[in-house]
């Protein structure tokens, strides 16, 4: 707590995950207990399985479209 530089208060939302703690008083407390490595995994989409997976649902759908052939166009 002290190392952080945090409130015993703020460690605790800390703890409980609120979402109200800023991202930095989250990277202060892994450097403290010497996680800060793993703090690149949570920005890494290779790390994030659901959202990969909601980004393929959201890709769009390929199309063919159909081309309409004239005469002369080369296929006789």
């Amino acid at each position: 707590m002290q190392r952080a530089r945090i409130s015993r208060s703020t460690l605790t939302k800390v703890e409980k995950g609120d979402e109200s703690v800023a991202l930095g008083i989250y990277a202060a407390v892994l450097f403290v207990l010497g996680l800060v490595e793993g703090l690149g995994n949570l920005a890494d989409p290779a790390m994030d399985s659901l959202g990969q997976s909601i980004e393929e649902r959201n890709l769009p759908k390929r199309v063919r479209l159909r081309t309409s052939r004239t005469p002369g166009d080369g296929d006789d």
